[in-house]
């Protein structure tokens, strides 16, 4: 078992697929089974909309990189009760996420979730910042 079990937010998700920078190396991390990669059908309905209307992906290739996360995700049920982001209520669900699976951590560049710092006794940081804890 993964001493990291994490959660990608969809913004996470989606920079990882577009570009090779901080989130990229996390979720190959996760590809590689160094970390354990956690997701629900909420984060992953949001990313399939962002990359159809902000990379313009067909729905198709949407299909395929969603189906690329959940081969090296868990995917869990989340019954959508949680309410902590007063801010944006949207971020709910990654925390909710992160609860049922029983994450150690949040990767995000949300301001919302970061604010957060902590939920539980899961810590919620930068993709940057996950890869320094793991240098």
């Amino acid at each position: 078992m993964n001493s990291y079990i994490v959660v990608f937010d969809t913004n996470t998700l989606f920079s990882g697929l577009g570009w090779q920078g901080s989130p990229y190396r996390c979720l190959e991390l996760a590809r590689n089974r160094q970390i354990e990669s956690i997701t629900c059908r909420e984060i992953l309905l949001e990313l399939r909309e962002k990359l159809q209307t902000k990379q313009n992906r067909s729905p198709i290739d949407a299909a395929v990189d969603i189906e690329q996360i959940l081969a090296f995700s868990r995917l869990v049920e989340i019954p959508n009760n949680l309410k902590v982001v007063v801010d944006d209520p949207d971020d709910d669900m990654v925390i909710e996420c992160a609860v049922v699976g029983q994450a150690t951590h949040i990767i995000t560049g949300d301001k919302h979730l970061l604010s957060l710092n902590k939920y539980q006794d899961i810590d919620i940081v930068k993709a940057a910042d996950f890869l320094n804890l793991l240098a």
